[in-house]
């Protein structure tokens, strides 16, 4: 289509350009969409001057919340600071201007850096191989959960239904677990947070196809006896599932493989630092071991005569479970963050996420509870339930008021109103003792009267919303919202 762009100043108030005349064809939508779902009226708008939709974006850029602008305690989901050199490398002509459907033979370097980004995660997680394509960290969950199925019907195996998770896990898991069409029996914790080895063993049988295991686990506890698990599941044939959402606190230090896991995810953007957030793209490769390596899904990226070709030729895979080869972007910022930190660094990384948890832990176990007795890794579990239900949700608003963002809030559900906190590698030790010396403070008013934030936050953009009523009957269009629809 051809536009015709004039001065702003000649055209009257509320418009920011004309169009010329179409220069296509008019389609008509109806031949390709149910009548239902042709509008024909657009309701209430108007043109809308150039000053305006730039100012109004603009605005809510200055609204938005994100690593860049502050410190961001979520636990479980790591939202740490996204190197800019990564976003360099992610937007060379070269990665970005790659068509998807190009020739093998004139993406080498992509092929290539897909091949050596593969390598690296293997020698990180202690793996045999790793495939790039899933979309994100729950989409490799159900890749592992289809790997882990096409393995026992391979041998022959098809009794096996029942996928055991901790109580304590991450809600995807059974989710995965679930779409994969297993069925899920949790496994209790122990008092001391982390698996309860006797209420595993009460529950190990043929009928077990694995075991979904998150280590770190979401109490921020490394799991003592994660090599006893393992010859425990391994004993009765079945598979052990590596949740790769912690692996930020060990990278570097202790590998799935060696626990003892057969299959594995991980999240590029907790461990690797490629962005979260916004719903996407996202990554989440998954590694095996040797004897599921024929099932990873296809295309693979191989080797052959020193030129890199795509191979469909896997008759045991799960097949191609999603387009192409995975967010390409993405895995160039992953590629970059390895590169430019090598071994010594992720091992650094890790080091400090778990010191930062640590030295923040000791800072708030003075003023609320914590959970678990041992020392942490990457996270740690406060509770405010002594304030009463509620609670939690009114120290999260509290943050917001003097600008922190809230910790993951009623997650794990083993812990009355938990509050999820995780400092991660990339905060200063200044940045810790704010947000703690802020987190006490609103532990004090609470502690002077229960009801002292219930009216926060006071400060935001938005005041306090009705977070159960939004997730239950959203509103998803303005035309709907004037119309009173949900």
């Amino acid at each position: 289509m051809n536009y015709e762009y004039r001065n702003i100043f000649e055209i009257p108030p509320g418009r920011g350009f004309e169009a010329g005349a179409a220069d296509t064809p008019e389609v008509d939508l109806a031949a390709f969409y149910a009548e239902e779902f042709v509008r024909d009226d657009f309701g209430p708008m108007r043109d809308v001057a150039t000053p305006e939709v730039v100012r109004h974006y603009t605005r809510l850029a200055a609204m938005n919340f994100g690593v860049d602008t502050g410190f961001y305690p979520l636990g479980s989901c790591t939202m740490k600071y996204n190197p800019k050199v990564n976003e360099d490398a992610a937007a060379l002509p070269g990665f970005a201007a790659l068509h998807p459907y190009a020739p093998a033979r004139d993406v080498q370097g992509a092929l290539q850096l897909i091949d050596e980004l593969e390598r690296y995660l293997v020698e990180i997680c202690g793996m045999s191989a790793f495939t790039l394509a899933p979309a994100a960290g729950a989409h490799g969950e159900l890749v592992g959960m289809l790997l882990t199925r096409a393995y026992h019907r391979k041998r022959g195996d098809d009794g096996r239904n029942v996928m055991l998770i901790p109580d304590s896990a991450h809600g995807t898991n059974p989710a995965s677990a679930r779409m994969a069409g297993f069925d899920v029996v949790a496994v209790a914790s122990s008092a001391d947070g982390v698996i309860d080895l006797d209420d595993l063993r009460t529950k190990l049988d043929e009928s077990v196809v694995g075991m979904m295991i998150t280590n770190p686990n979401t109490l921020g506890l490394f799991e003592p006896d994660i090599l006893k698990v393992a010859d425990a599941v391994h004993g009765v044939g079945g598979l052990l599932y590596y949740d790769g959402a912690n692996l930020n606190a060990v990278v570097g230090r202790a590998r799935p493989g060696d626990m003892g896991f057969d299959v594995c995810h991980v999240n590029l953007h907790k461990t690797f630092s490629t962005p979260h957030g916004g719903g996407g793209p996202g990554a989440g490769p998954v590694g095996v071991c040797d004897k599921l390596v024929d099932f990873l899904p296809v295309p693979r990226v191989v080797k052959k005569r020193r030129k890199y070709e795509l191979d469909y030729g896997a008759p045991d895979s799960i097949g191609q479970i999603r387009s192409f080869t995975g967010n390409f972007g993405v895995l160039v910022r992953a590629y970059a963050y390895i590169r430019h930190l090598g071994a010594a660094g992720l091992r650094d990384v890790s080091g400090a996420a778990v010191l930062n948890a640590n030295y923040l832990r000791a800072k708030v176990a003075r003023f609320i509870e914590v959970a678990g007795t041992a020392p942490c890794m990457h996270e740690f579990v406060a509770s405010s339930a002594k304030f009463g239900r509620g609670s939690a949700g009114d120290i999260d608003k509290g943050l917001i008021d003097v600008g922190f963002h809230p910790p993951t809030t009623y997650f794990p559900l083993v812990v009355p109103e938990a509050l999820m906190i995780e400092p991660t590698e990339t905060e200063t030790k200044e940045t810790l003792d704010e947000f703690a010396a802020a987190l006490e403070r609103i532990v004090t008013d609470l502690t002077a009267d229960g009801h002292a934030y219930a009216d926060a936050p006071l400060n935001a953009p938005v005041r306090r919303l009705d977070e159960a009523a939004a997730a239950r009957n959203p509103i998803l269009t303005q035309m709907m919202a004037e119309e009173g629809g949900t």
